[in-house]
């Protein structure tokens, strides 16, 4: 199965919510990011996706790494996504969707039933983003 190595960031709010957004022509709602372009590091692209899609301007001091996660693609069937992904948080004010974002959702944790969400979104990053209580 081929891989898809991109970027992604868990922005988080002051209210905890959680920023996923839909690309135009699809369904599925994911963490903002991207492909690296030849030459960048992970941070490096995950800025420069952050300022093409939501209009964005951070630093990588504003970016925590969280690791490198791998799940089924969303969009390319039969492919892998290898995510690079990174913990920020920002004002909601200050994010707008576009070049090729359809919608940009701020979700809670009561949303992912309702919401259809990407597998990498599913399984790895969102679950940092809202850990489950302990016991």
């Amino acid at each position: 199965m081929p891989d898809i190595h991109v970027s992604a960031a868990v922005i988080v709010d002051d209210d905890g919510r959680v920023l996923v957004v839909r690309k135009q022509g699809t369904t599925r709602f994911m963490q903002p990011g991207g492909k690296p372009e030849a030459g960048e590091s992970a941070a490096q692209t995950l800025i420069r996706e952050l300022n093409e899609e939501l209009g964005l301007h951070l630093m990588e001091a504003d970016l925590r790494p969280l690791g490198t996660f791998v799940s089924e693609a969303a969009n390319e069937p039969g492919h892998r996504v290898v995510a690079e992904a990174f913990a920020t948080s920002i004002d909601p004010a200050l994010a707008t969707a576009q070049a090729e974002l359809a919608e940009l959702r701020w979700i809670t944790p009561s949303d992912v039933a309702t919401l259809p969400l990407a597998p990498l979104s599913l399984e790895h990053l969102l679950p940092l983003a809202w850990p489950a209580p302990t016991r």
